[in-house]
């Protein structure tokens, strides 16, 4: 199923997960560690620059110019308990 949600907003954790709720109310839970190895995603590692993730233009956005597609956090996200 192809699905463009919107994120409208964001939670960090110390254990590089983010905690999402998308504009059709659903939270997901989306594991960002898997991506830390790769630019640009490698500046948010040990950095205090991950828990300043904000929402912008319907994504998780970083200082820096850092973003991340909306259908990379939905379809690699797992529905929160």
């Amino acid at each position: 199923m192809n699905i463009l949600l919107d994120i409208i907003s964001v939670k960090t954790y110390d254990n590089y997960t983010l905690e999402l709720v998308f504009e059709n109310g659903e939270k997901r839970i989306f594991d960002m560690k898997p991506f830390l190895d790769k630019k640009p995603f490698v500046k948010l590692l040990n950095s205090s620059l991950f828990s300043q993730a904000s929402v912008k233009y319907g994504t998780v956005v970083w200082p820096g110019n850092i973003d991340i597609a909306p259908e990379t956090l939905w379809t690699k996200s797992v529905q929160a308990s």
